[in-house]
């Protein structure tokens, strides 16, 4: 056989592979089996690339070279759309927005320009506030717009806000009441941050051994999860890992 037959044979097997375990209709296999070529591409161009562009992870490559190429456009966009719709979806986007570009004081400005009339206590406005302040530096700020959130919308439920709170209250130096707060967010929060960060303020309270459970925990977990969630958490397991070293 041909290099070529060979990688075609490879490349139709993995494919049926590929229906088998994704559940896809099984006269895909007819199709793929009896017209090699054509039946490959029409596989590919049907199933595959479909799905290929749905992902999360495609998505995100995607984005990142549109801003690469051009990295105002979000920006435009988001202006433009704030400009004619008075809506807290826009306003959010258009915050959000300034703040992934580091234009944090401008993000914290239209912000607060949302939270008034009937937005005055917007939880999403509120959040978004609350992580401008945040990364600018202001932790208290960051603290008072998240209480004021609970205060005003008490079903209203966040994981990253609240984990946003906990590390607030550390930078603030209120351990004691973060040490709380990350221990009830680690229960539920998605992923290995909320865990992690709770195991680091443990070790800076002194409680080392307590730490390192928490740690060992994160790690043993990971090992069990599979490979596209060690990947989705790469950077905190890392995390753990270097503080458990010897």
């Amino acid at each position: 056989m041909s290099s070529i037959a060979i990688l075609t044979l490879l490349i139709e097997v993995g494919l049926v592979v590929h229906v088998i375990k994704t559940g896809r209709n099984t006269i895909w296999i007819w199709v793929l089996v009896l017209l090699p070529g054509v039946g490959m591409l029409a596989y590919l161009l049907v199933e595959v690339l479909p799905d290929l562009f749905r992902s999360r992870a495609t998505r995100s490559a995607m984005r990142g070279v549109q801003r690469a190429v051009d990295p105002d456009r979000d920006l435009r966009r988001a202006t433009a759309t704030a400009a004619v719709s008075d809506t807290v979806v826009a306003k959010a986007r258009l915050g959000a927005e300034l703040a992934r570009r580091g234009e944090y004081a401008t993000a914290i400005e239209t912000y607060r320009a949302g939270l008034k009339g009937i937005y005055e206590h917007d939880p999403t406005l509120l959040l978004g506030l609350a992580e401008a302040q945040f990364a600018a530096g202001d932790a208290g700020g960051a603290r008072t717009s998240l209480e004021a959130l609970i205060a005003n919308n008490p079903d209203f439920k966040s994981a990253d806000g609240h984990l946003l709170y906990a590390r607030a209250l550390e930078a603030e130096g209120n351990l004691a009441k973060a040490e709380s707060e990350y221990r009830a967010v680690a229960g539920y929060f998605p992923g290995a941050e909320a865990r992690v960060r709770h195991a680091l303020l443990l070790k800076k309270s002194g409680r080392g051994a307590e730490a390192r459970a928490a740690l060992e925990d994160v790690v043993k977990s990971a090992e069990l999860a599979p490979r596209h969630v060690r990947r989705a958490q790469a950077e905190w397991l890392e995390i753990a890992r270097r503080e458990l070293a010897p």
